[in-house]
């Protein structure tokens, strides 16, 4: 028998449950996929910030991708928090072989504020994991951190770093506009070929937690069902702007509340 789709997080846990692993693995399942993860760091935090961060070792991230590629084949693959270079290195070489779609989130700072990824992983990253990186997410701050830029202020300088990534060895880029300003947010889909404006109308809410984790994973699951990059990216934008549009309906916690994720399946 045909196995059901599958995809892979490689990511952090999130005991808030808005983000990381969790938000990974509720969003694989909300539009149909079966989840497998990794995790890679453990960290106390709810909706008002992050307490604590614990890093697995890279012999254990190691041996959890190997378990997982042994015997459960992802159509895709979700990469997430990183927290150190060890751990970029030891996740580069465990997917070294692997010939589906990535999806790479390069998750360097919390909703909250707080870091999650060091210096020496952020350099780790851009070596060791772009050129594995079929699809990038960047948000706009992400974005300029990677290229040691200025934030894009304007559509023609999120472009600009948009290629500029594409350069480092990424395959494409989705220029996330979440962080700029404007009525509408604008994501753009950059590829070597042509660069795709998504639009939809800016929210007003507090409960965003986990939206890079949520849309990077939502694009790995379309791809994870035989979407072309395109249309894996709009699906997962159209879901993940209902996500948060119901998220005010949930009240969890009392800051940056998650979003939606089963806003299809139960209100």
């Amino acid at each position: 028998m045909t196995p059901h789709p599958s995809a892979l997080t490689i990511a952090g846990s999130d005991s808030g449950g808005g983000a990381g692993i969790q938000a990974d693995l509720k969003t694989f399942s909300a539009l149909g996929v079966y989840g497998t993860s990794a995790i890679t760091a453990i960290t106390a935090q709810n909706t008002r910030g992050v307490l604590a961060v614990e890093t697995v070792s890279p012999g254990v991230v190691s041996a959890q991708i190997a378990a997982v590629l042994d015997d459960i084949t992802p159509q895709a693959i979700k990469i997430g928090m990183l927290a150190s270079p060890e751990i970029v290195a030891a996740v580069a070489e465990a997917i070294k072989g692997y010939r589906g779609p990535v999806v790479l989130d390069p998750v360097m700072v919390a909703k909250s504020g707080d870091r999650l990824l060091t210096e020496a992983a952020e350099v780790a990253l851009i070596q060791r994991m772009l050129p594995f990186a079929d699809v990038l997410t960047p948000n706009l701050p992400e974005a300029a951190r990677l290229l040691g830029r200025s934030e894009a202020c304007n559509a023609e300088e999120t472009v600009a770093q948009g290629q500029a990534l594409l350069a480092l060895g990424a395959r494409a880029v989705v220029m996330k506009g979440g962080h700029a300003e404007g009525a509408i947010c604008i994501d753009r889909l950059v590829t070597p070929s042509a660069v795709t404006a998504m639009e939809q109308p800016r929210l007003t809410t507090r409960n965003t937690h986990g939206t890079g984790c949520s849309l990077s994973s939502a694009i790995a699951a379309e791809l994870a069902k035989g979407a072309g990059f395109e249309a894996a990216v709009r699906r997962a934008q159209a879901w993940l702007h209902g996500a948060i549009r119901a998220a005010d309906g949930m009240g969890i916690g009392s800051g940056h509340g998650p979003v939606h994720h089963f806003h299809e399946v139960w209100r």
